[in-house]
C-alpha cells in the first residue's frame, strides 16, 4: 500500500513538472572585440526554449541603447516571434553604430513570452554583457593601423646615416686606389 502511494505521488510531481509550460532562457552577447566610436557593433540575441511546450508571442524589447549614443545601422531593438518550439532556439542580430566615445553599461534586454497558452505572461531577462568601453576613432587607428607613413617616415630618416659612411668610404677607396698604392708591401 505504502509502495502504491509512492509510486503515486511520483507520478503527480512528474505529471506537473511535465506541464510545467515553456521556459526561455536568453543570452545578449557583443561579437565586437574592439568597440570603436563611428563603426558598426553587432549584438546577437539567443532565445532557448528549456521547458516541456511551445513559448507563444515571444517579443524581445531592448531599450537600452539611446538614440543620443546610438545609430541602429541594421536590425530591429524589438522583434517578436509567434512561437519557439521546446528544445530549440532563435537569434536575433542588430547591427549598431557609437556615435561618441564613452564607457557604455550594456544592460540586459526584456524578453516577453506565454508559457501556456491562455496562461498569464511571463518575462525574463537577457544576460547583460557588462560595461565596456567605446575608444574613438583616433585612437584606434593610432593604436591598430598599419603606420604605413610612420614607417616611411622611418625609412626615409634611415637613409642619411646608411648612406652617407657608404659614399665616404667609397670616395676615400677610389682615392686610395687612384694615387698608385697597392694592397702589397715589400719584404727585404
Amino acid at each position: 500500500m505504502k509502495l502504491l502511494a509512492l509510486l503515486g505521488v511520483f507520478l503527480l510531481v512528474g505529471v506537473a513538472t511535465s506541464q510545467d509550460g515553456a521556459r526561455l532562457l536568453a543570452a545578449k552577447n557583443l561579437l565586437n572585440e574592439y568597440l570603436v566610436e563611428g563603426k558598426d557593433v553587432t549584438v546577437l540575441y539567443s532565445i532557448y526554449n528549456v521547458g516541456s511546450s511551445a513559448a507563444l508571442n515571444v517579443a524581445l524589447t531592448d531599450n537600452t541603447f539611446p538614440d543620443t549614443d546610438f545609430n541602429v545601422v541594421r536590425g530591429k531593438l524589438s522583434v517578436q516571434w509567434e512561437r519557439i518550439a521546446p528544445g530549440s532556439n532563435v537569434t536575433h542580430s542588430v547591427i549598431l553604430q557609437p556615435l561618441k566615445s564613452q564607457f557604455f553599461n550594456f544592460t540586459s534586454a526584456i524578453v516577453t513570452y506565454l508559457p501556456v497558452e491562455d496562461g498569464a505572461e511571463k518575462s525574463t531577462f537577457t544576460s547583460a554583457p557588462e560595461q565596456k568601453g567605446i575608444v574613438s576613432l583616433k585612437e584606434f587607428d593610432k593604436r591598430f593601423s598599419p603606420h604605413y607613413m610612420d614607417w616611411a617616415v622611418f625609412a626615409v630618416m634611415t637613409v642619411p646615416p646608411i648612406c652617407i659612411p657608404f659614399l665616404l668610404w667609397s670616395m676615400s677607396k677610389r682615392k686610395y686606389e687612384s694615387s698608385g698604392v697597392t694592397g702589397k708591401t715589400r719584404k727585404n
